[in-house]
């Protein structure tokens, strides 16, 4: 009777380590999933970064490309309102001044009929007030 019992407790560990052994692997399994899956996340967001930022980067090239081509712009337009001749047209045109030798001559233009007729209305209020 002996025997039958060390093959049933034999058996019986066999199948507890067995048991054992399968809780071991499936846990395995879904940490391993899991890692997989976090891996896969990870990957498509380093993938959309990546995509994004090579399109701010091309903006921000484009501007940077602006910004020099503006700053070039402002160099010239500092150097020739530094020359002497620009200054003297900026002083005919705006300041209403005359070189040496020169007579300023300002031309009046008329006034736009729209400010006429405005007056001319409330001309007309004025005396029909007095009425």
């Amino acid at each position: 009777m002996k025997k039958p019992d060390l093959i049933e407790k034999t058996q019986e560990k066999n199948n507890k380590r067995k048991n054992k052994i399968r809780f071991y692997y499936s846990f395995l399994t879904i940490v391993l999933l899991i890692c997989l899956v976090q891996i896969g996340i990870s990957a498509f967001n380093n993938i959309t970064k990546s995509i994004s930022y090579h399109g701010k980067i091309k903006k921000m090239k484009a501007l940077n490309q602006q910004a020099y081509a503006e700053n070039q712009r402002l160099k010239e337009e500092l150097e020739d309102f530094s020359s002497l001749k620009s200054l003297e047209a900026i002083a005919r045109n705006n300041l209403k001044m005359a070189g040496e030798d020169e007579v300023l001559v300002i031309i009046n233009k008329p006034q736009a009929p729209a400010t006429e007729t405005k007056k001319k209305k409330t001309l007309k209020k004025n005396i029909d007030k007095k009425k």
